[in-house]
């Protein structure tokens, strides 16, 4: 079988940046919160995988870099030297140089060289910091250090039976594919002692019918005599160690040690005296005793049980492996596998059940006109499970938008040391999810939020602290979802928007009129302009007026809103509101004249009956409360004369309520949202179109746009009826 080694390079690529990501988060939270072992040992792994990793592809710039910052991360677990702002910043750099290393590989390009001597001989400045103490012992990631359990009673913590050391090996399936035999290295440990037994184990082989003959299923739990140590046992393996899970316990290893090994394994069908051979805790001979002597009790007891009472094992041991069996056998019931799939592949399937939803609302249309009630069911049957099948096909794209908040830790905390300010960074919601496409094309306008509100929000300490605040400031990320859409807000708590100030640079640059009347959001909404700038001064973050008008446009390019509010000195609040989903959506069918329209299902509130008296108004009395509304038939200038009875469409947007009056109400249907090209891309209103099922073309209607076009002819009309 032929290795793709493009394909096992592009997997390298990628799982090495999920690494360098867990390396940044683990990076951040330590700063932040107390760092332990835990968090040390998986930093040192995300260092070592990528460096054995790009070993294994010939990799020699990755590897010769990251040497160096896992020697580093090697001194710091073993306690030389204590995690400091300082060493936290250069990891941080060494991470982003790793970046640059990886991408210039995967894209022929080059890297700095001059910025990688710097860090190297800052890392090894650091590599000398040692107290003196003992050199520690080289390991690979997937080692075990067996840590201790704390205090143990006296009788679990003797020494085991046996007087050798026992290595547990668990190799990754695809090892023989890059030209690893695990049985050489097994036979390699004769030449440091002597191997006293091997007990191969098999759980992991599948069905014969689906066993690939280049895979390796097989782990091995070995008996090793030898005055070797640890640190030369743990070099046999070391070419394989980011592919193996590896465990070794020195001869007298005490039985809390054995619990820690039982409680890694995870082979399943695995029964408990079994476990425990296989651990090393009892002999081949010591389990066939105790399975005569259950047998001779007729049953009643359990080979552990058996076990106990002999004295050939302490209680607790038993009590690990059976803890094991019981959470195997938890795993196996919730186990849940999945599979990576190309994001071409995935766009190309939404396609087809867009053309399937289509092709099952002409069905459905045929159907009816046929008058034929059997066939009518059956339609109405492909229908609903066309529904479904789009439904979970669109599932598949959805992701959590924390895919995107994570970036933000780090660029506050750099963007926080640059401009010398102190400030915590809050995100909530996270898990809201999105559409994949709109994940990847919402990340730049919410990079330049940040830093705006980083830069021309928040304040310095000595400022922050002379008007009563903490010195410490605070930018908030904050997404939940609302009526069918999903919200994104960037808070601050920072000097708010002076509208006075914003007013009179917006006249000084002619943008609106001296004697202009706005109300305080349309001034707010004046630095999403080309070209407006408040700032003082033009610094690396801001005072050029490019980011904020750039900001509106990827956000009404994705069907979305922006809205500002701000209180002076309490702070500002950026609102984004987007739809789920750019491909197919539920949607509600309206007619004026000849043309059809389609409203987003979830943006519909309610619909009612057009007043008489209404010719000459934009709003109405709905239960006490003003409803501004918009004619369709005027928007768009559509030809012939309104029907006598016409309706109000009352649909909702981030917050705002508004009317859309059509003649004629077609009730739901599914919506493949297709683009309308560039000759109607600047018509205001519309969002996009569908085509029916009876192949006629309806445009989409801009549901943002309308509501906010009323709420604004609401305010210059400034009614003055009393809807008490």
């Amino acid at each position: 079988m032929t290795i793709d080694m493009s394909q096992a390079l592009t997997t390298f690529f990628d799982e090495s940046r999920e690494l360098l990501t867990e390396m940044e988060r683990i990076l951040l939270s330590a700063e932040q919160e107390a760092f332990d072992s835990e968090q040390m040992n998986a930093l040192f792994r995300c260092a070592h995988t990528i460096k054995g990793s790009a070993g294994m592809f010939g990799l020699d710039s990755v590897v010769h870099f990251t040497h160096e910052v896992e020697t580093i991360l090697d001194r710091l677990r073993h306690g030389d030297f204590a995690l400091s702002s300082e060493l936290i910043g250069l990891l941080l750099e060494t991470r982003d140089h790793t970046a640059c290393l990886l991408d210039a590989v995967s894209s022929g390009g080059t890297v700095n060289s001059q910025t990688e001597s710097g860090l190297i001989s800052r890392m090894q400045v650091w590599g000398g910091k040692v107290s003196g103490q003992k050199e520690p012992e080289p390991s690979g990631s997937a080692i075990a250090s067996i840590p201790s359990l704390g205090p143990v009673p006296a009788t679990t913590d003797s020494p085991a039976s046996h007087h050798c050391w026992h290595i547990s090996l668990r190799f990754e399936t695809e090892i023989l594919r890059y030209g690893f035999d695990p049985l050489s290295m097994i036979n390699f440990l004769k030449t440091l002692g002597e191997i006293v037994h091997v007990e191969t184990v098999s759980d992991a082989i599948p069905e014969f019918s689906v066993l690939d003959p280049e895979q390796c299923f097989l782990g091995f739990e070995i008996s090793f005599r030898s005055n070797a140590t640890k640190s030369e046992i743990a070099n046999v393996f070391e070419f394989v160690s980011s592919m193996a899970k590896i465990a070794i316990l020195p001869p007298n290893s005490k039985t809390s040690e054995f619990i820690t090994l039982i409680e890694s394994l995870e082979e399943d069908k695995t029964k408990v005296g079994e476990l425990l051979v296989a651990c090393g805790t009892i002999t081949n001979e010591e389990l066939v005793y105790a399975l005569c002597e259950q047998s001779a009790l007729g049953g009643n007891k359990k080979v552990g049980e058996v076990l106990v009472a002999q004295g050939v094992v302490a209680p607790v041991v038993v009590d690990a492996a059976l803890a094991k069996q019981k959470k195997m056998e938890e795993a196996r019931a919730l186990v849940a596998k999945s599979v990576k799939v190309p994001a071409d592949r995935l766009d190309a399937l939404i396609d087809q059940v867009g053309e399937l939803v289509i092709a099952g609302a002409a069905t459905q249309i045929q159907a009816q006109r046929a008058r034929n009630r059997e066939l009518q069911e059956a339609a109405s049957n492909l229908l609903r499970l066309v529904e479904d099948v789009r439904d979970t096909a669109l599932r598949l794209r959805m992701t959590p938008i924390g895919e995107v908040f994570s970036r933000f830790p780090r660029v506050v905390r750099d963007v926080a040391k640059e401009l010398g300010k102190d400030i915590e960074l809050k995100i909530s919601g996270a898990e809201a999810e999105l559409d994949k496409s709109m994940i990847e094309k919402i990340g730049d306008p919410l990079m330049h939020l940040v830093r705006n509100s980083m830069d021309h929000g928040i304040e310095s300490p000595e400022l922050r602290t002379a008007a009563g605040k903490p010195a410490r400031g605070t930018v908030s990320l904050t997404a939940y979802h609302e009526s069918g859409s999903i919200v994104i807000e960037v808070a601050d708590d920072g000097s708010g928007l002076n509208s006075e100030r914003i007013f009179r640079k917006a006249v000084e640059k002619g943008m609106v009129s001296a004697d202009a009347n706005l109300a305080p959001a349309d001034i707010y909404r004046l630095i999403l302009e080309p070209g407006f700038s408040t700032a003082e001064q033009v610094t690396n973050l801001s005072g050029r007026g490019v980011g904020m008008d750039v900001v509106r446009s990827s956000v009404e390019a994705l069907r979305g809103t922006l809205d500002i509010e701000s209180t002076l000195g309490a702070g500002t609040t950026i609102r984004i509101c987007l739809p789920l989903t750019l491909a197919i959506i539920d949607g509600f069918q309206v007619g004026v004249g000849s043309s059809t329209f389609i409203l987003p299902l979830d943006s519909v509130v309610e619909c009612i009956e057009l007043p008489a008296d209404s010719d000459r108004t934009d709003y109405l009395n709905l239960r006490g409360e003003v409803l501004p509304f918009l004619r369709l038939r005027r928007i768009f200038t559509v030809e012939g004369t309104a029907p006598p009875r016409q309706n109000i469409v009352v649909v909702r947007f981030s917050g705002r309520t508004a009317g859309i009056v059509v003649d004629r109400l077609f009730g739901e249907c599914q919506t493949v949202i297709k683009p309308l090209g560039r000759l109607f891309a600047g018509i205001g209103g519309i969002s996009g179109s569908t085509i029916l099922g009876s192949g006629e073309v309806a445009l989409i209607l801009d549901v943002a746009q309308l509501v906010h076009g009323a709420v604004a002819s609401l305010s210059k009309s400034q009614p003055t009826a009393s809807f008490g």
